[in-house]
C-alpha cells in the first residue's frame, strides 16, 4: 500500500520532520484499529499533562504560561472526544503500555537549566509535530468520521508545534538549529526501527 499526505498538512511540518511515517506503520495502524484509539487518547492525556508540568515548573514565563494551559485545556478536550468516539464504536478505553518514543526523545534532554527547558520544548514540538503528520498520514484511509475528526487534529496539532518550537526559540541564549536537527534525527531512529508492538508512535512492525 502506498499512503499519501492529506493535503492540508502544512509544509512546515514535513520539512522539520526528518522523514515520513513508513507505509508500514500505516499498514500496522489499520490493522489494529482498537489500539490506535485507546493509545491515541493516552497520547492526548499525557500531552496535557506534560504542559500542566511545565505550568507548575516554570511559573515566571507568561507567554509560556498562557500558551501551555491553552494546550493542556486542548489536549484534554481532545481525549474527552477520543473517549466518546471509541464508546460510539463500543471500544472501551483501557491503560495500555507505552511505546518507547517519549522516553526515547527525552532522554537526550539535557538536565541543566536552561538548556532542559529548551529541549523539553523542542521535543514537545516533534512530538507535536509527528502526531500532525501522523493523523494527515492515516486520513485517506479511515472512515468519514475519524477521518474529519483527524483533520481538526491537524490544524490543532500543527498550531502546538509552532507554539513549542516559537517558546524554545525565544528562551533559549543561542540559536537552537543544531539541537532541533540533533533530536529530529533521534526521532526519525526511532519510528523507523522496528517494534514489537504497535502504538501511536511506534517504529515499523519487527
Amino acid at each position: 500500500m502506498t499512503a499519501t499526505h492529506d493535503p492540508r498538512l502544512p509544509e512546515a511540518i514535513l520539512d522539520f520532520l526528518a522523514c515520513p511515517t513508513p507505509a508500514a506503520w500505516v499498514d500496522w495502524a489499520l490493522e489494529n484499529p482498537e489500539t490506535l484509539l485507546i493509545d491515541h487518547a493516552q497520547c492526548e492525556k499525557k500531552a496535557a499533562s506534560t504542559a500542566m508540568s511545565l505550568l507548575y515548573r516554570y511559573v515566571d514565563d507568561s507567554e509560556l504560561l498562557t500558551k501551555m494551559a491553552r494546550l493542556a485545556r486542548e489536549e484534554l478536550l481532545h481525549f474527552e472526544q477520543v473517549v466518546k468516539l471509541m464508546e460510539g464504536r463500543g471500544i472501551t478505553y483501557r491503560p495500555i503500555g507505552a511505546a518507547r518514543y517519549a522516553e526515547g526523545l527525552r532522554r537526550h534532554v539535557r538536565s541543566q537549566e536552561p538548556q532542559r527547558l529548551v529541549d523539553v520544548l523542542i521535543v514537545g514540538a516533534i512530538i507535536e509535530a509527528r502526531s500532525c503528520e501522523r493523523f494527515a498520514r492515516l486520513i485517506p484511509y479511515l472512515d468519514d468520521e475519524l477521518a474529519k475528526f483527524y483533520r481538526g487534529l491537524v490544524k490543532s496539532e500543527g498550531r502546538h508545534y509552532e507554539d513549542y518550537l516559537m517558546l524554545a526559540e525565544r528562551l533559549s541564549h543561542q540559536p537552537i538549529e543544531e539541537r532541533v536537527a540533533f533530536l529530529v534525527a533521534r526521532e526519525a531512529e526511532l519510528i523507523t526501527t522496528p517494534d514489537t508492538e504497535f502504538r501511536f508512535h511506534s517504529g515499523v512492525p519487527a
